[in-house]
């Protein structure tokens, strides 16, 4: 009694009650006033803290135990896709962008295809779609990925000229969700110029099933500097993972697929080309031996213009390098703010608790010195 009086005016005060009543009711408007305020907060520290949700909700991915099925979506067939370029379809991809088409897979009907041109010849552009390891710092949404298996084969006609196997462990995240899946590539790069993938289906993915295919081709009008790309991917998603991510997962990573390839390749293109070691310079030799005797000695002013264009192209990659570095250091400033604005959140919630535990303790009080 005396303790949970202790905080309260002194009894013989006679403004005791009216003082008591009049904090007591100042109080509870204050927590009244701050409940929607702390509904708002604990929502929205848990729409943040995406990882702790999705760890809970999520939980379906399992690198011990085989997937449910061995196959939903039908596979891609590696090869050359046949899609014929109307004027339109290439005047798009002169300009840069992607041109998305649809494309006949046996019995799966039309499925969407993105076809992008990239300044960079097709080695550079194998590289990029080979570094799963890298993948976390290149493609949108990808924050980890790792190969845990390769086998080498030999391409015979039984075995469809397959060169390897390639089995990677990926995650994506979204709001609140964090997806894990185990990916088998297949590369058919010699004979098809191709690579396509299923899941691992010895393991348990976040997927239901995913399917896919790259088809990469030398440029029509320029083989030895730039690529022509083709790409598909079918997707088959639990019923539990928001349609949002569904959507994304079946149109727009379409397009973001051959985005990210194009810029990482050209980056990587730049550099070279401003190291010298690109196969523009020993293209152009080639040319100047077909030609003949003519052209064997330079004309006046052609180590000027090869020095220029050396200089543009080092500017170049220089410049590309920057923005990469810029896009992280972003990366990272987005990743401290987050982190700010949680614990802030955290904070608040502690301040709005203890508002509320004071009333609580200071009302319980007041009622039992009254009713003593």
């Amino acid at each position: 009694m005396l303790v949970a009086c202790s905080l309260l005016p002194s009894p013989s005060n006679k403004y005791y009650h009216r003082s008591s009543l009049l904090l007591h009711s100042k109080l509870v408007y204050l927590t009244t006033a701050m409940l929607p305020l702390l509904r708002f907060l604990i929502g929205i520290a848990l729409v943040s803290n995406s990882s702790l949700v999705s760890k809970v909700a999520v939980e379906a991915s399992n690198f011990s135990k085989a997937h449910a099925h061995t196959g939903k979506v039908e596979p891609f067939t590696p090869g050359d896709p046949k899609i014929k370029l109307d004027g339109k379809a290439t005047s798009i991809l002169k300009a840069g962008k992607p041109y998305q088409t649809q494309v006949q897979s046996g019995q799966s009907g039309g499925r969407g295809l993105v076809i992008q041109d990239v300044d960079a010849p097709t080695h550079i552009v194998w590289d990029r779609i080979l570094d799963f390891d890298n993948y976390g710092n290149m493609v949108p949404k990808c924050f980890e990925s790792k190969n845990y298996k390769i086998i080498d084969h030999k391409p015979t006609k039984a075995n469809n000229f397959l060169e390897k196997e390639i089995f990677t462990r990926m995650k994506v995240g979204f709001p609140m969700l964090k997806l894990e899946y185990f990916i088998r590539h297949f590369v058919y790069i010699q004979h098809h110029k191709a690579l396509t993938w299923t899941l691992d289906y010895t393991k348990e993915s976040d997927f239901d099933d995913s399917c896919g295919y790259w088809y990469i081709a030398p440029h029509p009008d320029n083989p030895e500097e730039k690529t022509r790309l083709y790409y598909s991917v079918g997707v088959s998603m639990f019923d539990w993972v928001p349609k949002f991510v569904v959507d994304f997962m079946s149109s727009k990573a379409l397009t973001d697929a051959t985005a990210w390839v194009k810029k990482f390749s050209e980056i990587e293109w730049a550099k070279e080309v401003a190291k010298g070691g690109s196969s523009r310079s020993s293209s152009a030799g080639m040319q100047m031996k077909n030609r003949g005797v003519l052209f064997a000695l330079p004309f006046f002013g052609n180590g000027k213009k090869q020095e220029e264009e050396e200089r543009l192209a080092k500017e170049a990659a220089e410049q590309a390098a920057r923005e990469v570095q810029a896009a992280l250091e972003e990366k990272k400033k987005m990743f401290v703010v987050r982190a700010g604005f949680r614990r802030y959140l955290l904070v608040s919630l502690v301040v709005v608790l203890a508002v509320y535990n004071i009333n609580t303790m200071v009302a319980g009080g007041f009622f039992k010195c009254k009713s003593a």
